[in-house]
């Protein structure tokens, strides 16, 4: 079993070139969390064990073996898409999700938050125009690190569907 203890230093593409991509497919809960025994998408059982605090990225490389590496996909999981009716209603509904300390996506002109029935309730509450959906969820806010580039995209635009 492969064990991942730290997460490899953004991988250039001479170091993962001619090997074999393996991937980890993980909700946004599962990408925080840093212990766990996991089943890759070819089929190798794999260990986290992470330092405190690290965020898996989606589209990230999280390991590069001798003959392989391990990147790291979103996997669709129940979200509610709002679909506020301009700007000023997008922050206030926006701020009322922080209030309660919720995490919070973008997709286009939609907000995403995990589907929850007190979502649910706070948003039929204000009045708001939501829908369920299917999507891969990346919340913005503390979960997010800007130290390096994000465009790690290896020709696999079924990652974000939305042209991020």
């Amino acid at each position: 079993m492969q064990i991942i203890e730290q997460i490899a230093p953004s991988a250039a593409p001479t170091e993962i070139a001619g090997k074999k991509r393996d991937s980890l497919i993980l909700t946004s809960e599962q990408r925080r969390w840093v212990r766990g025994r996991f089943t890759t998408t070819g089929g190798r059982e794999i260990a986290l064990a992470l330092p405190t605090g690290t965020t898996l990225e989606p589209g990230s490389v999280a390991w590069v073996g001798p003959d392989w590496y391990l990147a790291i996909e979103a996997a669709p999981e129940s979200v509610l898409a709002i679909l506020p009716a301009d700007a000023r209603a997008a922050v206030r509904i926006a701020f009322d999700i922080g209030n309660r300390h919720f995490p919070l996506a973008m997709d286009g002109d939609a907000l995403l938050v995990p589907d929850d029935t007190a979502m649910v309730q706070l948003l039929d509450r204000i009045g708001v125009r939501w829908e369920r959906r299917q999507a891969a969820f990346q919340p913005i806010g503390k979960a997010h690190s800007h130290d390096h580039p994000h465009d790690h995209s290896h020709g696999h635009s079924h990652e974000h569907p939305h042209g991020h």
